[in-house]
């Protein structure tokens, strides 16, 4: 039991398969706080770069309407006309401002994960619409998490407007008998101010919420060493039956070996290392390895050859350049083929002197 439960612990860091896999069902770190930061500094920057152009715009536009506010229409299509053109230019006037907070809503999930199509959090599931599991998210960890991240971005921004909006509070109380044209200036610097302060002390509350949302999303794809186990055997092979089939080649090339090594004229070792059986008659183009093995696979080799009165010579320089350069059922290099007659001459020489 208690190797059971050590099993199901989750201790061991995610796989590259296990991301991917996380990927592919729509499991990414996000983090709302860096969507939020975007879509802000988006709009500032917008209304840096196009507040005025877009105000003008709108000003032209209602300028006109009330200049000429005698001359318009007020049965069914010039009311439409009206509506129409109104729509169109201010939809123009604040065209560019919408795009860059647009553009900034889409960077702000790019940078976090790059794109991912999922229908997996698509799929009902009876959990989304359980009392019990629904009172669960409400008091859990990432619930309390939410809302003390609320907690400290009220207090931070409600900081930063005091302390920027004391130096002018002075001003601030005089703002009620002010000028309208000046009072609209002043509010504009005030707000951009504001939003500019906001942003950047948004920006730290995503960086470390986009860590904090990385560590849980990190944890959650830990994996115990059960299922390590389990991915390697989908991976790469379950290695008892790799094993198994090692074991299954070693011993064919084992029984090729054998049966090829009663053919051979000579083998050639190192002494004990490396063999290699050369097999070579008359009319032959050139000797030809009909087996070669190291270690266990040679000495077997060379138990072959002396059970069949096989010559055996030790030569370790040829023998490890002959293993090294080629395989069974082929014919010798031609860098070799001196060394190898040296030595098939000296067996026939010995063979004949034998013979008398």
């Amino acid at each position: 039991m208690a190797e059971e439960q050590n099993d199901a612990e989750k201790t061991e860091d995610p796989t590259q398969k296990r991301r991917e896999d996380a990927l592919a069902r729509g499991d990414v770190v996000k983090s709302q706080e860096v969507n939020t930061w975007f879509v802000l500094t988006g709009g500032v920057l917008a209304l840096f770069a196009f507040g005025g152009a877009a105000a003008d715009g709108l000003r032209a536009t209602l300028r006109g309407l009330l200049g000429r506010a005698h001359l318009v229409p007020v049965d069914r299509d010039g009311l439409m006309r009206l509506s129409e053109r109104l729509g169109l230019e201010t939809l123009a006037a604040v065209a560019l401002p919408f795009l860059v907070i647009a553009l900034a809503a889409v960077a702000g999930n790019m940078i976090q994960h790059r794109p991912v199509l999922s229908v997996e959090l698509l799929r009902p599931r009876l959990e989304r619409i359980s009392p019990a599991a629904g009172a669960k998210r409400l008091f859990s960890k990432q619930a309390l998490v939410t809302f003390i991240k609320g907690l400290v971005k009220i207090g931070l921004i409600g900081a930063l407007m005091v302390w920027l909006l004391w130096p002018d509070r002075a001003r601030l109380d005089s703002m009620v008998a002010a000028d309208p044209a000046a009072l609209l200036a002043l509010t504009e610097g005030l707000a951009l101010k504001l939003l500019a302060a906001t942003a950047a002390a948004l920006a730290i509350v995503a960086v470390l919420d986009y860590l904090y949302q990385y560590q849980v999303w990190f944890a959650r794809q830990k994996m115990s060493l059960r299922e390590l186990k389990e991915e390697f055997k989908q991976t790469e092979g379950d290695p008892a039956i790799k094993g198994k089939q090692r074991q299954l080649r070693q011993s064919r090339m084992r029984r090729r070996v054998i049966a090829a090594v009663p053919k051979a004229t000579v083998v050639i070792t190192n002494p004990t290392h490396f063999a290699v059986a050369l097999q070579y008659e008359r009319g032959m183009n050139a000797p030809v390895c009909v087996a070669k093995g190291v270690d266990f696979l040679a000495l077997k080799i060379r138990e072959v050859a002396a059970a069949h009165d096989i010559p055996i010579v030790e030569n370790p320089p040829l023998a490890r350049a002959l293993h090294a350069t080629v395989e069974p059922d082929q014919e010798i290099p031609p860098e070799h083929y001196k060394a190898v007659a040296e030595v098939i001459g000296y067996i026939m020489r010995l063979r004949r002197a034998v013979r008398q």
